[in-house]
């Protein structure tokens, strides 16, 4: 590798980084030339597929190069930064060495917007087009769509990528508007649902017609940056629904805004990003997607911001201690998954399990249950107590001490008296 690529790829795999929307292991750890591995190294990031494997790709920016000038972005045409620009041909050349080498299994390209949105989709399809019918490349490819880009340009990627994603930038049309003036969420939501769209057409013709070539078959996915305008939990998440619903999307991430330069319209918040809140969010936005939550339930004008000191599915349960106990051994399905301490996995074990039997406490812990959070929350064939001797909030306090290692019999007695 030339040394004139290896400063561009240093370059470009640093600004690709602020990008989530991959999966990023967004590891730091690097190597002092006694271990294996470096997951410090420029480009490498991780995801992982629907059956747990976890697959290493290249994360590049095509170029950093833009004609926006997002406040919040690093890439922004005011910020004075180093540019570079990859030609098709280095990517290329790029993904292919580095998969030969066995340093990558698959390519994550995205890229600033240089003249016009069209201009950068055209080389990002070439790239894309030039390692699949060239060089016969049938690795992992997660193509960035660059909003404002011709339907045909789209159209033409979907049958090359594997994923295919589009940042929503800011979670609300207002809050983009502060931040970057010259975007609208219409420019993401025409693509979005002209690949939705595309997706259902090729999977109705595949039923019909065997060789029907494939259409972005991992799906589409969008961003949103959080923490970087006013909007509270609740406007988060009922976009990331309206989204999720309108355009079957694959995932939604949220990314903790992280301060990259000064602009008045953007808050001091030091230099860490609110890793807790993203947290949170993913939390909500998994019990949207695999528990049955309603994100009325967990977040509305009541309650418009998470809990940040326990997670969104306890937050829910002592919110609504009117459904609890619920008794193991004969709550439906539904109503299991919302127990604290139960997940999906644990939840069907104990619909198998309670077959053969009543289910008791030395059970569910083999199952894998984490008793001592969903203890408060069931009934089962030993319960030595009712929730209702408890109010939410010695529950809830019990369970921080519990997770701090300070629960003790001195501790509970005297939580008991409140």
């Amino acid at each position: 590798m030339s040394e004139r690529i290896r400063e561009k790829l240093n370059i470009l795999a640093d600004a690709a980084k602020y990008d989530v929307s991959c999966s990023s292991s967004g590891g730091t750890r690097k190597n002092d030339n006694k271990g294996l591995g470096n997951s410090h190294a420029s480009g490498i990031c991780h995801t992982y597929t629907e059956d747990g494997r976890c697959v290493s790709l290249l994360k590049i920016l095509l170029t950093n190069h833009c004609i926006y000038d997002c406040a919040f972005c690093v890439s922004r045409k005011s910020n004075d930064i180093q540019r570079a620009a990859f030609t098709v041909e280095e990517v290329v050349s790029l993904t292919i060495n580095f998969y030969r080498r066995n340093f990558i299994e698959g390519l994550f390209l995205s890229s600033g917007i240089f003249k016009n949105a069209d201009f950068t989709m055209e080389r990002l399809l070439k790239v894309v087009k030039k390692l699949r019918l060239e060089e016969r490349f049938n690795g992992y490819i997660h193509l960035k769509t660059i909003p404002g880009a011709s339907e045909e340009l789209i159209r033409q990627a979907g049958l090359y990528a594997d994923r295919m994603s589009i940042n929503l930038e800011m979670p609300t049309e207002s809050g983009l508007k502060l931040l970057a003036p010259e975007k609208n969420h219409e420019d993401v939501k025409r693509p979005l649902g002209l690949i939705q769209n595309q997706i259902i057409q090729f999977n109705d013709e595949k039923k019909i017609i065997k060789n029907t070539p494939k259409f972005v078959p991992a799906g589409q996915s969008t961003q949103m940056v959080i923490g970087a305008t006013p909007e509270t939990d609740k406007d988060i998440m009922h976009t990331a629904d309206a989204f999720y619903k309108k355009f079957s999307l694959k995932r939604v991430y949220y990314s903790g805004y992280i301060p990259i330069s000064y602009d008045h319209r953007l808050p001091l918040i030091g230099t860490q990003p609110p890793l807790i809140r993203e947290n949170r969010l993913y939390q909500t936005d998994w019990l949207m997607r695999f528990y049955g939550f309603h994100v009325n339930e967990l977040l509305n004008d009541a309650n418009p911001h998470l809990d940040i000191d326990i997670d969104p599915k306890l937050s829910w349960a002592l919110r609504n201690l009117q459904f609890f106990p619920i008794d193991i051994n004969v709550a439906a399905y539904r109503m299991i998954l919302r127990i604290p301490g139960i997940g999906v996995s644990s939840a069907k074990k104990i619909m198998q399990a309670r077959k053969f039997g009543k289910l008791r406490i030395d059970q569910l812990k083999k199952i894998g249950v984490a008793y001592n959070r969903a203890k408060h929350f069931i009934k089962c064939a030993d319960t030595p107590y009712q929730i209702k001797d408890y109010q939410a909030t010695q529950i809830k306090t019990f369970i921080l001490a519990e997770c701090q290692g300070k629960y003790s019999k001195i501790d509970v007695q005297q939580l008991i008296l409140f």
